[in-house]
């Protein structure tokens, strides 16, 4: 039995009968385990990882399901991993798509204590990319300019793109539309993060869950593209119109995650984000 089999069974509090690599995200590695009665699940480990790391996943995954999101049921957590219920993926589809959409709205409308604020039980910790600064914000606009003057230091951009990014921080309060109430994020929400099912709408996993402003998950479904994407944000729309000019605000709240893929991957992504930036100067 190897490590890994030996720490899924730790994780589950089950015997393990085969363990099986899957394809997993740029961090963790991700494993489907079979217990003996033929139960499957997900389990991605981390070696080294961060203190609370995938405690604040757990966390963050309750807190969606509590706000009605699907999400995979938390079988199992440690300080190396996280084991959850496995589910079988299918193809997307126009309904699972309104569906997401649908629910999207309802989570949103669960709401936050307040923006910057993260799920109980998440600790100190932070599952985006990059940590965020602690504590809550008075506006949306003043929570998203920490996350990318934080995420800006990060990055390798020339200083001229830098200064076109701290302008528009200097500008969001005029730049974000109508104040809006905390909305219950995802946080990470990229396609990669939907898991389409069969017969039902997709579940959201490996969140950056926080209280934040709602149009920063659709603008992330937009970042990278989402299958059915115009069926998503119709039915968004059916149960929460978005205030008015939301489309022209989408390439605000795809700032920060640029800039986190430019420190991380480098790349085109800094001058990506700089080139957004200045389209709001």
């Amino acid at each position: 039995m190897t490590d890994h089999a030996e720490f899924a069974r730790d994780l589950l509090g089950l015997p393990v009968a085969a363990l099986v690599p899957v394809a997993g995200g740029d961090i963790c590695r991700a494993f489907r385990a079979t217990a003996a009665d033929g139960t499957a699940y997900f389990v991605k480990v981390l070696d080294a990882a961060p203190d609370g790391f995938f405690a604040a996943e757990a966390a963050g995954l309750r807190w969606l399901a509590s706000g009605g999101a699907r999400v995979p049921e938390v079988v199992g957590v440690g300080s190396g991993g996280l084991a959850l219920r496995w589910h079988d993926a299918a193809p997307p589809g126009p309904e699972a798509a309104a569906r997401l959409g649908r629910d999207l709205a309802a989570l949103h409308a669960a709401g936050a204590d307040a923006f910057g604020a993260r799920p109980p039980g998440a600790g100190a910790s932070w599952t985006g990319r990059l940590p965020t600064p602690t504590g809550t914000f008075a506006t949306a606009a003043e929570q998203l300019a920490q996350r990318l003057r934080d995420a800006a230091r990060r990055a390798s951009l020339a200083a001229a793109d830098a200064d076109a990014i701290i302008a528009v921080c200097d500008r969001l309060p005029s730049l974000l539309g109508p104040a809006e109430p905390p909305a219950r994020l995802h946080g990470d929400l990229w396609s990669g993060n939907l898991l389409w099912r069969r017969g039902s709408g997709p579940m959201l996993v490996d969140p950056a869950a926080h209280g934040g402003h709602r149009e920063t998950d659709l603008a992330m479904l937009q970042l990278f593209g989402a299958p059915y994407l115009s069926e998503i944000l119709s039915a968004y729309q059916d149960v929460s119109p978005l205030a008015p000019g939301w489309e022209g605000r989408v390439g605000l709240h795809q700032l920060h995650p640029l800039l986190v893929h430019a420190a991380l991957f480098g790349g085109s992504y800094g001058a990506r984000a700089a080139a957004v930036a200045r389209e709001y100067l």
